[in-house]
């Protein structure tokens, strides 16, 4: 087999990969006293649940969340949370509920980014072994088997997500210390002004104030 056809064969097995996931990557702005709830369905069980979320602006970048099974289980929950990642089998069928709560914030708004992973092909020894049981599949001509490509593009799949998992803390981290150092220079902006107007309040008052004591002084020695 060329290796033009090895490259054609790993794109199609990778497309194949790419449509096994259904994912929702998503930013919203909860506002104060807002309990937003997002949902993902799950339509067999023992399916992994992927959650990723990270409060990237707002107040003490913190946040509550809940997450709940088809039977209103709670699965998990956190209080004042900055972010969070975790992966899961869903023992249910049915729909899992996502809900974020701001309601311990008087007027700061948060903004999240979150994201909610389905894996739609449970990889496992029968569906490795299923390819070569079927006569639809492609046969190879050399010592790499067909099961070894898959093997390779589900341990590329992986590293890939470790990858964006690391890009999305180191985002949270920047985007963080943008806020943190804008909010710092807006205080000494408005330290610094309200120091300004008292020099000059102070100021104004010392020449109003000597201006006024030494007409006393003339009107009183003439």
């Amino acid at each position: 087999m060329t290796n033009l056809s090895r490259l054609i064969l790993i794109f199609a097995f990778s497309c194949i990969l790419i449509q096994q996931v259904r994912a929702t990557v998503l930013s919203y702005s909860v506002a104060a006293h807002e309990r937003p709830c997002f949902h993902v369905w799950v339509d067999t069980p023992n399916k992994k649940i992927g959650l990723y979320f990270a409060v990237q602006s707002g107040g003490a970048f913190d946040i509550d969340y809940k997450l709940t099974d088809p039977q209103d289980k709670v699965i998990l929950e956190g209080e004042r949370e900055r972010q969070g990642d975790y992966v899961m089998n869903a023992r249910h069928a049915g729909e899992y509920s996502l809900c974020f709560s701001n309601e311990m914030s008087t007027f700061a708004e948060k903004l999240v980014d979150f994201e909610f992973i389905v894996e739609q092909h449970e990889r496992t020894p029968e569906n490795l072994s299923e390819g070569a049981n079927t006569g639809s599949t492609l046969a190879w001509s050399d010592d790499s088997p067909q099961n070894g490509l898959e093997e390779s593009l589900f341990r590329m799949s992986g590293t890939l997500t470790s990858i964006s998992r690391t890009q999305k803390f180191l985002r949270t981290r920047e985007h963080r210390n943008h806020n943190t150092v804008a909010s710092t220079e807006q205080r000494i902006f408005w330290f610094a002004s309200l120091e300004s107007i008292a020099i000059i309040t102070m100021a104004v008052l010392q020449v109003f104030v000597i201006r006024g004591f030494f007409g006393q002084t003339r009107r009183g020695g003439v």
